[in-house]
């Protein structure tokens, strides 16, 4: 299983609040990168995660991973739900937050759920995704040294103990210019259910970081921390009709 950083195909460009970047839309499952990754998916029996900026109609605008199998079937989307927007971080001004459902994928490997970066912040959405049944979930993510880089073998780890999954924290790595609002730290991981990291790489250059995961770990971790058959929903009902 393959994943890519967060629009993947291009710059960072949300510190730039340029609506050239309009013009970098592209359909989603029809468009020009899917279709390849489609080729490259069956050709090598991978599933892949893709994301990029989508266009759902003219002037409608995604931050978007789709998600292929191994046999190179479109299997969906997964549209970024929280979006940011502070300095460097203009992100409302290019996408529409999404609304996908939590989506999980029954892919040729495992269950398949997707996060994307500042989606990590709020641990709701990675407890939906695993009490839909996701087994792994990756979160592509672009982002730089600074308040949140402490967070980034913090919220991952957590949330995979929380909940019982292996976790793929994939970032960028760099500088990019114009914008230069930082160092992409790259630093991207795999973790297992138990909260420790399996595999890392490092933070100046393009790497490939691999792990293997062994999937029977997910129940023997769940079977020890029971933390889904001791969840209390019927108490937390007032926070989800919270509206501040």
């Amino acid at each position: 299983m393959l994943c890519f950083q967060e629009i993947f195909t291009q710059p960072y460009f949300p510190p730039s609040q340029d609506t050239k970047w309009y013009g970098a839309v592209e359909a989603v499952p029809e468009g020009p990168t899917v279709r390849l990754m489609r080729d490259y998916a069956k050709q090598y029996g991978m599933v892949m995660v893709v994301p990029i900026y989508e266009q759902a109609m003219t002037g409608v605008y995604y931050n978007t991973a789709a998600v292929i199998d191994a046999d190179g079937r479109y299997l969906g989307k997964y549209r970024k739900t929280h979006l940011p927007q502070v300095a460097g971080f203009y992100e409302k001004f290019f996408f529409k937050p999404g609304n996908s459902g939590w989506p999980v994928f029954e892919t040729a490997y495992c269950k398949l759920g997707v996060y994307i970066c500042y989606d990590r912040h709020f641990p709701e959405g990675w407890r939906a995704l695993a009490l839909n049944g996701a087994e792994y979930i990756v979160n592509p993510s672009a982002t730089v040294a600074g308040l949140s880089q402490y967070l980034w073998e913090l919220e991952q780890p957590a949330a995979a103990v929380a909940n019982g999954v292996f976790i793929g924290a994939v970032n960028r790595v760099g500088e990019e210019a114009p914008w230069n609002i930082g160092q992409f730290y790259g630093s991207s991981y795999v973790v297992d259910p138990r909260g420790q990291i399996i595999a890392q790489g490092g933070d100046r250059q393009d790497q490939l970081v691999t792990a293997e995961m062994d999937m029977t770990q997910i129940r023997e971790v769940r079977d020890l921390w029971q933390f889904f058959r001791d969840r209390r929903p019927e108490t937390y009902r007032d926070l989800a009709d919270q509206a501040k």
